[in-house]
């Protein structure tokens, strides 16, 4: 994937996070959560830009990757240029799946499939309120 920049860590107890996000978002983003399909307020979104870290701001995906999955969540196929996500085994409930995490301050984010279309092949199916937009210029 060509130059990825690299990230700073973000080193915050949960307390501190507890006391700074919303609690949707800590749920979701801190605690490993997922929101409802067809719930999250970016699933259907269509503006130009960038998604960044709901936590710690970082750029994640472009706008340019989204695409529609059916899932009910944000779906990209891949990682915004020059960004690297976590990844992570994923063994709960009931099932093996590949978490993906924001390498800068751990958040979860989602997880990732190997059923996405090219070039890639991948869908990252991430929780809305794991995400920020912002509008691109």
């Amino acid at each position: 994937m060509g130059g990825r920049t690299m990230s700073r860590k973000i080193n915050k107890t949960e307390e501190q996070w507890a006391a700074e996000l919303p609690q949707d978002v800590f749920n979701i983003a801190r605690g490993k959560g997922t929101e409802r399909a067809f719930t999250g307020q970016y699933n259907d979104h269509k503006g130009d830009g960038e998604y960044v870290c709901a936590c710690c701001e970082d750029k994640l995906f472009d706008s340019a990757h989204k695409y529609d999955s059916g899932s009910g969540w944000p779906s990209f196929y891949q990682p915004a240029e020059g960004v690297d996500i976590e990844e992570e085994r994923d063994e709960s409930h009931g099932m093996t799946r590949v978490e993906v995490l924001c390498r800068s301050c751990g958040a979860h984010l989602g997880h990732v499939f190997p059923d996405g279309p090219k070039p890639t092949g991948n869908r990252y199916c991430i929780n809305s309120a794991s995400l920020t937009f912002k509008e691109r210029g």
